[in-house]
């Protein structure tokens, strides 16, 4: 803050001294040069004639008297325009200040007219003092004073020392062989049932006898069964 309230202070100051140069050299009357001097609204007429009419020094000193004139406007409006369109914003005005000065000079004051080749040359001295020296510090100003303050920011806290790792499921095939195990030798996650030879007509503690089958090969009723009436038939027959 305390440096952009110096630096728009002394600019102030300088475009105030400035504007008493401005008005002690342009607004002067001299009426000497009444009878000569002519209002000129073509561009490039007055510096012709300044090439023929002038000597070098004073061709010299005359167009380089109105380059200089413009010098301070491009060292001091870059910092009170606005930093979009910077150099547009500060020619433009130059050349509305130096035509109303020209203005006031045909108008009111003796021995001076209007002349658009010297607002030309004015605006021309304003853009070489611009790309000289002002637009440096005009832009060094500018990223000064309206960067705002960074404001304190809390520390992020810190990461966790060690974070955990989800693990990744792998899935494994797991066989089973005939011991019911895994091939790698860890049991099983299911209990599998070793299927136990079955034999035909075996039931709990007890076995069945095969049924006696005749020469057609269909079982006989009652043959062989001891016990049974028929049996005994034929054991008697037999006797």
């Amino acid at each position: 803050m305390l440096l952009r309230v110096t630096v728009l202070t002394v600019v102030l100051l300088g475009l105030v001294a400035f504007s008493i140069l401005l008005a002690k050299v342009t607004l002067t009357p001299s009426p000497a040069s009444e009878d000569i001097v002519t209002s000129n609204l073509q561009p490039g007429r007055s510096l012709r004639q300044y090439a023929e009419d002038y000597t070098f020094l004073a061709a010299c000193k005359q167009a380089g008297g109105n380059v200089l004139l413009g010098v301070p406007f491009g060292l001091l409006l870059p910092f009170l325009v606005p930093r979009r369109l910077r150099m547009i914003s500060m020619t433009l005005l130059t050349a509305a200040v130096m035509v109303l000065v020209e203005l006031v000079q045909g108008a009111l004051v003796t021995g001076r007219a209007f002349d658009i080749d010297d607002v030309i040359l004015n605006t021309s001295g304003a853009l070489l003092g611009y790309f000289l020296l002002g637009r440096r510090i005009s832009h060094s100003y500018h990223a000064h004073a309206h960067t705002p303050r960074a404001e304190a920011v809390e520390p992020e806290a810190e990461p966790k020392a060690a974070e955990r790792k989800t693990p990744y499921r792998t899935k494994t095939k797991t066989g089973t062989t005939k011991t019911g195990t895994t091939k790698a030798g860890t049991p099983a996650r299911g209990t599998t049932k070793a299927k136990e030879p079955v034999e035909t007509g075996a039931r709990t503690g007890s076995t069945r006898l095969p049924k006696a089958r005749g020469s057609s090969g269909r079982p006989t009723a009652g043959v062989g069964q001891p016990g049974s009436g028929r049996a005994l038939l034929d054991r008697l027959r037999r006797r």
